[in-house]
């Protein structure tokens, strides 16, 4: 036997209260539970911890940094043991030369520019298989509706030809037969803002057909999010296809104490049969890029187009004036306050002082116009800056978390010079400030909202629970000591009270300390019995 876990009160993740119990773990797996249990090479006393299934980040950005730093301590010392990647329809795979070189500069925000990294996959399956080399904790794949646009149809805001659907379907089935577990899309994020809603029920149909599930980063979470919801649940409904709302916040002025009209929007499809859920974060600000905040106009033609538009006097009047009194697309429909634009991080050092500062604070400093602030930022940093949006409203936040549709997600960006806290504290910020602290959830709801429940979402039959031959994806922390100690000035500080992760059986925090232990691999989903064998036939069916 490897590893005995002993006294531990277990909550394995069902939402059924804990009971004590000795665990046994061995080759990877929970091979027996009970009490009196044969020894082991190494055994933990858990007397007075929790011992849980590992946590699932349903959203995340590590695509890259997975890979380039695989300790990846600020996910595994939160005791996150599978995460999602793939989200918001921008990442590496499916893709090619072309559209992998705009991809880079897109979402250099979200995952750096490293130097000299081996980009030596196009295709989904190849991506899985860079992951199965070795990494710190288990990762699934949404194959990315944006990134299938760019290389199919290009940057232009244009309908897709039938002959362009039909590419980006297939594309997709690949992706699905490789094992991807569904698709996301980054509507407030181009290209893939320029899909209809009849070319996203489209695409869905596909998942559908192969049971993988769609999570739309949507068109609005400001000033039409109900109505970007509620076309979402119009794909889901139209395709067949299961849908996932990721980071589900209702956000923006326009949306303070309109939490409960989400919760009821979720029920009343619930009601109609659409099978939905979300996750969302347990904080107030949001993350992305300064360039995201743009007009979509702005984008086409890809990035240099952007950066010429960006110098042109004339253009930039336009733009100031869309975002200062209309409200943007990329804002979500709300006009821009440039006083909870935070920058979180460059790739320029010579912008490195604006890091932690407001646009708003940065024009005070300069006796620039916030609009100028913006644009020379984005052209000195070749529109890599990332931001934190401080537009989160609590009331909404504990609304959305308590419906039972709800799972935790970080939407980690790991890069900058001051991420979002959220990157290293979201799962312990759950247990110490919602459960212990406030109460808004109890703990063995709360951890089946972090373990069996997106288990159950991503179709996972062998993680998510504590049962004798699961995966042993196991986390062990004290209920009253487990904290998050990340901040926004300080944000990359390991969690307290969570001193031992364990990922396919082996130890990745162990004592509160990282081991060298990569032991993580790709999670794949196998299509459903009722999909279909072979990719789907060129014709599409009709909507």
């Amino acid at each position: 036997m490897d590893l005995l876990i002993t006294g531990a009160l277990v909550v394995d993740g069902t939402g059924s209260p804990g009971y004590h119990a000795d665990v046994a773990v061995d080759t990877g797996r929970i091979v027996a539970i009970g009490n009196d249990l044969p020894a082991a090479h190494r055994t933990i006393d858990a007397d007075g911890l929790v011992l849980s299934p590992g946590f699932i980040d349903m959203h995340s950005h590590s695509d890259l940094q997975i890979l380039v730093n695989p300790d990846h301590t600020a996910k595994v010392s939160q005791g996150v043991t599978l995460e999602v990647l793939g989200q918001d329809g921008l990442s590496f795979a499916p893709i090619d030369d072309p559209t992998r070189a705009v991809v880079r500069r897109q979402i250099a925000g979200w995952n750096g520019e490293p130097d000299d990294f081996d980009f030596s996959w196009s295709t989904v399956a190849g991506y899985l298989d860079r992951l199965d080399q070795g990494i710190a904790c288990n990762a699934a794949y949404l194959v990315p509706q944006g990134t299938l646009r760019l290389m199919v149809v290009g940057t232009s805001n244009r309908p897709a030809t039938d002959d362009e659907l039909t590419r980006m379907r297939q594309l997709l089935a690949d992706g699905l037969l490789a094992g991807a577990v569904g698709m996301s899309s980054g509507l407030t994020y181009t290209p893939g803002m320029f899909a209809s809603t009849d070319e996203l029920v489209a695409l869905c149909e596909v998942l559908a057909a192969y049971g993988g599930y769609y999570a739309p980063h949507q068109r609005s979470y400001g000033k039409g999010a109900l109505e970007a919801y509620a076309e979402m649940v119009d794909v889901a409904r139209r395709s067949g296809c299961a849908l996932h709302l990721t980071h589900a916040v209702m956000n923006f002025a326009p949306n303070a104490g309109r939490g409960k009209d989400l919760v009821a929007l979720i029920d009343e499809a619930l009601a109609a049969g659409v099978d939905v859920t979300t996750d969302t974060y347990p904080y107030l600000p949001g993350a992305t890029t300064l360039s995201a905040i743009l007009p979509s106009w702005t984008a086409e033609g890809g990035p240099d187009a952007l950066l010429a538009r960006l110098r042109d006097p004339v253009q930039r009047r336009r733009i100031t004036y869309e975002l200062e009194q209309v409200g943007t697309d990329g804002c979500h429909g709300c006009v821009v306050e440039w006083d909870t634009i935070e920058i979180g991080g460059v790739r320029n050092p010579a912008l490195s002082g604006a890091v932690g500062h407001t646009v708003a604070e940065l024009a005070q400093r300069t006796g620039q116009t916030p609009a100028d602030v913006f644009f020379e930022t984005l052209l000195a940093d070749d529109l890599a800056t990332s931001i934190l949006q401080h537009v989160g409203h609590e009331e909404n936040v504990r609304a959305i978390m308590q419906h039972p549709s709800h799972t935790g997600g970080s939407d980690g960006i790991l890069v900058g010079g001051k991420p979002h806290p959220r990157s290293w504290g979201t799962f312990p910020r759950y247990l110490a400030h919602y459960v212990r602290e406030l109460g808004v959830l109890d703990l063995a709801d709360c951890i089946h909202h972090l373990t069996g429940r997106p288990a159950r979402r991503l179709r996972l039959p062998d993680r998510g629970l504590i049962r004798a031959g699961y995966a042993a994806d196991l986390v062990l922390f004290d209920p009253e000591t487990v904290r998050d100690t990340a901040t926004f000035p300080e944000p990359r500080r390991q969690p307290e009270g969570i001193p031992y992760v364990i990922v396919n059986g082996d130890l990745v925090i162990d004592e509160s300390q990282r081991t060298s232990a990569l032991p993580g691999r790709s999670v794949r989903r196998t299509p459903t019995a009722a999909a279909p064998a072979e990719p789907l036939p060129a014709e599409r069916k009709p909507l």
